[in-house]
C-alpha cells in the first residue's frame, strides 16, 4: 500500500492533460475591431465588438465576436 502512495502524483500530470485535451488550451486576446460610436478613445463609451483575435499555445485564431463581445481569456483545441 505504501507503493501505490508513491503513484499519486501522476494524478495531478494526467488531470492537467485531461483538461486540455478536453478544454484546449487557453488563448489571450490581443487585438479586436469594433464599432466605437464616435468617441474611440472613450473607455467609458459603448463599444460593439466585431472581429476577436486571440493568441495561445495552439497559435493565433481570429474570430467573429460573439454577442458583440470579446472575452480576455478562450480556450481552444488544436485540430484540422
Amino acid at each position: 500500500m505504501k507503493i501505490a502512495a508513491l503513484f499519486l502524483w501522476l494524478l495531478v500530470p494526467l488531470g492537467l492533460w485531461g483538461a486540455i485535451w478536453f478544454y484546449g488550451t487557453p488563448h489571450v486576446a490581443v487585438s479586436y475591431t469594433f464599432h466605437d460610436n464616435g468617441r474611440p478613445y472613450d473607455p467609458l463609451a459603448h463599444r460593439d465588438y466585431v472581429t476577436c483575435t486571440w493568441v495561445g499555445w495552439e497559435g493565433m485564431f481570429t474570430l467573429p465576436a460573439e454577442h458583440s463581445d470579446c472575452p480576455w481569456v478562450r480556450f481552444f483545441r488544436a485540430g484540422p
